[in-house]
């Protein structure tokens, strides 16, 4: 594919609005009719298959290899006042928020930036700096043209991920300060490991621009590790401003699109979530369905439609599941996006999910395309809803994110429910502390067997001392309480307790090494 160099105009606004995607031109449209989670299991459309031999689930790493910077000049971006659109006026929320114009150039594999954060400060002290994860700047390629408050330059040190802003007078408690800067991306080649970056038919920007990590005694940073994710978030509001440089390109995105154009940028939104991801390609199909209030995308290659509308006829059920046993779906939308990958991962309202996955698919939902699919879903709860330390406490969101897929198989596929025990936990002799640290676990199988397998045992423990009618009842009340913050394992065991009359300090001493 040639590369073709453009000259970029992009341009600043402010604040942020609620929610969004893009909307493309599908196949036809397939709708699915959502299992009634509250009734009794009952068998499903999908026929189980006979032995099937389990396979160790691939590596999930949450960082990619450094590759080297790039002899293609960068974009040149300039103001022009006269294409402005005008703002979108912010959400009565005191979250950060996120504006974005972004000229992704998706054959030249660069994209410029404009960004503007306004942050308001809960952490209940003055602070005299911030501090942003620049995450695409551990991989090169990566500019940062300049950074301003109120117009005037800021000094800044971008080392790494981290990038430190002094501030020229302390933000006092509950105040509030607007950042604007501006950077430029030339994409690096993707890895299997991860989905950043560009391969042959797709662009994937994921953890792609600076944005201010959570303060709780001090900037919560972690390390990079090779693998699990280290990355913490608050919860923040986000409007992506999109143009591209061709034609022909669809866009899977963590948010829904906004109707009306806005000038000649298509603006996604984003309300009270992690991140915001999205994945680019001249390939992508997509078949559309609904979940409650949700918009459902399946973005596939050609010559997977059978497995596209599979995945999609999956997220539909699960979707409509966990809301049930959950909570309601944080977000207007969710896309599940095929790429070459080793494994899946998860964005909020975005999920992607390895091509080997559709390769292997055989029209059983005894398949990683189902289970993992539906793990990376629940993560929409178990990550995104609920936030957590990733690093310190990865059991939170893995741990429930797998025992999600315990009951998924439980309501929608019973036939296939202890296959699934078979197939994704008993198989690797789990074991470990479920509270273990990803900077604990010298390989990728003792992380696994540990935070997410181990893990999954715990909760089947716990369901079945507390009761179903306890178990989920605890659930919403910690996605109730939880939602759009951050949880720890002190808060999970609160919540636990308070709503079951079991006594559950055994189970904690069996599988966890703290005191909870």
């Amino acid at each position: 594919m040639t590369k073709n160099l453009i000259a970029f105009c992009v341009l600043c606004s402010l604040i942020l609005s609620s929610c969004g995607i893009a909307p493309s031109a599908p196949p036809p449209t397939l709708v699915f009719v959502t299992a009634n989670p509250n009734a009794s299991p009952t068998s499903t459309p999908f026929q189980p298959i006979g032995n099937q031999v389990p396979v160790d689930p691939p590596t999930l790493v949450s960082t990619f290899t450094p590759v080297p910077p790039t002899d293609t000049p960068l974009p040149t971006l300039e103001f022009t006042a006269t294409t402005l659109p005008s703002p979108t006026p912010p959400p009565l929320s005191a979250r950060t928020q996120y504006t974005m114009f972004v000229l992704l150039d998706y054959s030249g594999d660069q994209v410029g930036v404009d960004e503007t954060i306004r942050y308001t400060n809960q952490t209940g002290i003055t602070l005299g700096e911030l501090v942003l994860a620049v995450e695409p700047n551990l991989s090169s390629g990566f500019t940062l043209e300049n950074i301003m408050l109120d117009g005037n330059p800021l000094t800044y040190d971008l080392s790494g991920q981290r990038l430190t802003v002094p501030l020229p007078q302390g933000l006092a408690p509950n105040a509030q300060l607007t950042l604007a800067m501006r950077f430029r991306i030339a994409i690096p080649p993707k890895v299997k490991e991860h989905p950043y970056g560009y391969d042959v038919d797709q662009v994937n920007l994921t953890d792609w621009y600076p944005f201010i990590v959570p303060y709780s005694n001090g900037w919560i940073l972690h390390d990079p590790w090779p693998f699990g994710e280290h990355l913490v978030y608050d919860a923040s509001d986000f409007e992506v401003n999109i143009k591209i440089a061709q034609t022909g390109i669809v866009i899977a995105a963590s948010g829904l699109a906004d109707s009306q154009p806005n000038g000649e940028w298509t603006r996604y939104r984003l309300f009270g979530a992690r991140t915001f991801a999205f994945s680019a390609s001249d390939q992508f199909l997509v078949y559309d369905a609904v979940a409650g209030a949700a918009q459902i995308h399946s973005y596939y290659y050609p010559g997977y439609d059978t497995e596209g509308a599979a995945v999609l006829n999956a997220a539909v059920r699960a979707v409509g599941l966990f809301e049930a046993k959950f909570g309601t779906y944080p977000y207007g939308s969710l896309s599940i996006v095929q790429s070459d990958l080793n494994d899946g991962q998860e964005y909020d309202g975005l999920i992607f999910l390895a091509t080997k996955f559709y390769n292997e698919y055989d029209g059983s939902a005894r398949s990683n395309l189902v289970t993992i699919g539906v793990h990376e879903m629940a993560h929409q709860w178990w990550f995104g809803l609920v936030g957590n330390d990733q690093a310190m406490e990865p059991w939170l969101d893995e741990a429930m994110a797998v025992y999600s897929e315990e009951i998924f198989y439980r309501y929608i596929y019973p036939n296939s429910h202890d296959w699934w025990w078979n197939f994704r936990v008993n198989y690797f002799g789990p074991s470990g502390y479920v509270d273990t640290t990803i900077y604990e676990c010298p390989t990728f199988r003792v992380y696994v067997n540990a935070d997410y397998l181990n893990g999954a045992n715990f909760l089947e423990a716990l369901n079945y001392r507390m009761g179903d009618d306890d178990f989920f009842r605890f659930l919403q009340d910690y996605t109730s309480r939880y939602g759009r913050g951050r949880a720890t394992a002190y808060d999970f065991f609160a919540v636990a307790r308070q709503n079951t009359t079991a006594d559950i300090s055994d189970l904690i001493n069996a599988y966890f090494r703290g005191s909870y």
